[in-house]
């Protein structure tokens, strides 16, 4: 099947799955053409059965905001198509649209919905009547957890039916470490303010209270200097280590002791499976999609914004080697049973074939095998 994707190119959740998705469906024959405006971060060698279409968004002194939509739509039209997969619904889901109808093609699309497409740009009132109309015109949705699924439907009534696949994990690649586990604790952000990442530096201010440790940020964004002057503030900065964007985030993973995410929204929760299939215990906010992905067995929650019992949480998973193994062991069982790359991609695959033979849509929820 000649499948295209359409995506952020990002370090994001959905540019991640997008990527991790392409190369996924390669391996398995498919032809792929993903489509972004660079190269997506994760983005690894591939075999000659993936291509990469850079979408060009031309400046003209005329046009003080490029349309990035409406280039992505030209150059998805380019290519002929069985399915086009969008993710992030704005402005993907209408370039969908726009690309269908200027190719004359008979080509189907899928959207999936990964958080905050919704759960932020889709309640802004500038994009709201924009969001709707191109999932509408979507021949199927699919949202990466029950909790985002439900909050669409709440939010915009919608058909077709959203059909629930939750993210994956490659298990080989993101495996526990042969060494033993450290006392460092580590977050992963793009530095947005839906993150709360000074949060994650005031819970370790009151961790390094209790116990020697050293917290680990990866990732960058907008708000990196607020957190580093945080840090700075609190006098903990040489017991932080800001280590950018990485796309080879196992490395950090893989003797961890601890994965903490204090989120104000996910969708799914993608460094919390990350850590999971890398056998660290995980410490989150409430938030959303998560509670689909973390079970209390593998790790501990708190109210977002409640850096109190984040640190508390912490701390009592660093102190107790035992419990921390434990988490750990569990974690790397549930990701490897529920959402590894090798059980959930084939529910993407069933989906492509039904919108291929013309069934508009998706009944009822899909759990993973």
């Amino acid at each position: 099947m000649k499948i295209g994707i359409l995506c952020y190119p990002t370090s994001g959740g959905s540019g991640v799955i997008a990527s991790e998705l392409g190369m996924a469906l390669a391996a398995r024959g498919h032809e792929i053409h993903l489509f972004s405006y660079r190269s997506p971060f994760r983005l690894r060698p591939h075999s000659d059965r993936f291509q990469w279409h850079e979408i060009s968004i031309p400046q003209y002194p005329l046009f003080e905001y490029p349309s990035y939509g409406m280039a992505a739509a030209c150059r998805v039209a380019d290519v002929e198509l069985d399915v086009l997969h969008c993710h992030y619904a704005y402005p993907h889901a209408v370039s969908a649209f726009l690309a269908k109808e200027m190719s004359g093609h008979k080509l189907k699309t899928v959207t999936t919905l990964h958080g905050t497409d919704i759960l932020l740009v889709g309640q802004d009132a500038s994009f709201t009547r924009a969001t709707k109309f191109g999932l509408e015109r979507s021949d199927a949705i699919t949202a990466v957890s029950s909790f985002l699924r439900d909050k669409t439907l709440s939010w915009f009534d919608v058909s077709p039916k959203i059909h629930v696949i939750p993210d994956f994990v490659d298990a080989r690649r993101f495996s526990p470490g042969a060494g033993p586990r450290e006392k460092t604790i580590v977050h992963v952000s793009n530095f947005r303010p839906v993150k709360r990442t000074c949060d994650a530096v005031r819970a370790f201010y009151l961790i390094r209270r209790r116990l020697a440790a050293t917290l680990v940020l990866v990732g960058g964004g907008p708000e990196k200097d607020a957190v580093r002057d945080l840090a700075g503030r609190l006098g903990i900065q040489s017991s932080v280590r800001f280590v950018g964007e990485d796309p080879e985030i196992e490395t950090h993973l893989r003797n961890a002791g601890l994965l903490l995410s204090t989120s104000e929204f996910e969708g799914f929760g993608m460094s919390v499976l990350e850590a999971m299939a890398s056998g660290v215990p995980v410490v989150s906010t409430e938030s959303g999609g998560v509670s689909e992905v973390l079970s209390e067995s593998c790790g501990r929650t708190a109210p977002v914004g409640d850096v109190e019992a984040l640190a508390a949480a912490a701390v009592e998973i660093l102190k107790d080697e035992n419990l921390a193994r434990s988490m750990g062991e569990a974690g790397r069982r549930r990701a490897e049973e529920m959402f590894d790359v090798d059980r959930v991609v084939p529910q993407y695959e069933a989906l492509y074939e039904r919108v291929s033979r013309g069934e508009r849509g998706s009944h009822g929820k899909a759990e993973p095998n």
